[in-house]
């Protein structure tokens, strides 16, 4: 009698095992593709725009679906290094690097496009509206070598100025003064922070200024930015980017994932596909975080709050409801 027990409670602890292994394993990895800890990791962009994207998929993610995630601020060349190589999952704002695509998305083939971000972007020169007023053919990239003088800096000698960011952004802007023969030096601030910081002086005293900047930035409608024409950009226009005599394309920002992460990150992964807002909720979130001080969380969760109607549609399907 005692070995028929025992007999049938070895075969019940088996059964009872077998049925909650998997329940237990489950609970451990989370989604596929996610690291046991449910963890996603993001590139974070050096421009606010980019970071404003970052910070709402964060909160979101961690929030409403459950994930820890890191995130890490780095250039445009070392996030495609990074999510290429498997140690990020994904960029969320990506200007147009035609050969970090060829390389990574092409080639190596361990990325993969994860659709638009909803925004159209476009980089140019611009001056303030005040210096517009005044000088109403400054738009037109054929007169500015009549106001170099009048936009001389103190880093650009005798030269124009042509105030710029960090050198990791898109731009080709050296050889386009060279070619296009403007009496005007390309002068880098070091980062967009830096920029801002100058803009926003040059602005409150009233100067005259021609800077590189880009749409959609909050900064552009609160200083009364104006674009100047520059020559029409053209397909392989700016393949050479030493040769390069046209202007910047306007470009659908794009979102990146790792090729594994696309595959096998499970809802996370979803959800940063379906990832599309507009040009004013990310110039809400970035004003936030870049001219009231509020951390990229605190700004995301303000954010989330006020519009439910947009987000809850990248969470379609993915949360049982």
């Amino acid at each position: 009698m005692s070995r028929l027990l025992r007999r049938s409670r070895a075969k019940t602890a088996a059964l009872a095992f077998a049925l909650l292994a998997p329940l237990t394993l489950g609970a451990c990895a989370g989604d596929p593709g996610s690291d046991e800890a449910g963890t996603v990791r993001l590139t974070v962009p050096t421009w606010t725009g980019g970071e404003a994207n970052v910070a709402v998929a964060a909160y979101l993610l961690e929030h409403e679906l459950g994930y820890h995630v890191t995130t890490k601020k780095m250039e445009t060349d070392d996030a495609w290094r990074s999510v290429g190589a498997g140690k990020a999952d994904a960029i969320l704002e990506d200007w147009g690097h035609p050969q970090l695509a060829r390389r990574y998305v092409y080639k190596k083939k361990t990325m993969v496009p994860a659709g638009d971000v909803g925004i159209t972007g476009k980089i140019g020169w611009y001056v303030p509206a005040y210096l517009v007023d005044k000088h109403p053919d400054i738009t037109d990239w054929r007169k500015l070598n009549r106001y170099a003088p009048l936009l001389r800096g103190g880093r650009s000698g005798d030269r124009g100025q042509l105030i710029e960011g960090s050198r990791g952004f898109v731009t080709h802007d050296e050889a386009l003064l060279k070619n296009l023969h403007l009496d005007y030096d390309a002068v880098y601030t070091g980062s967009e922070s830096a920029q801002i910081e100058t803009i926003q002086e040059k602005v409150r005293k009233h100067e005259p200024f021609l800077t590189y900047w880009w749409r959609p930035h909050w900064l552009a409608a609160d200083a009364g930015l104006k674009e100047v024409r520059l020559p029409e950009h053209y397909a392989g226009c700016d393949e050479d980017t030493e040769a390069v005599k046209c202007g910047y394309p306007s470009s659908s920002l794009k979102k990146y994932l790792s090729k594994d992460f696309s595959r096998k990150g499970g809802k996370a992964a979803e959800f940063l596909k379906n990832f599309q807002w507009s040009e004013q909720d990310q110039n809400e979130v970035a004003r936030m975080i870049a001219e009231d001080g509020m951390t990229p969380e605190a700004a995301a969760g303000k954010w989330v709050k006020s519009n439910p109607e947009t987000w809850k549609v990248w969470l379609w399907g993915l949360k049982g409801e």
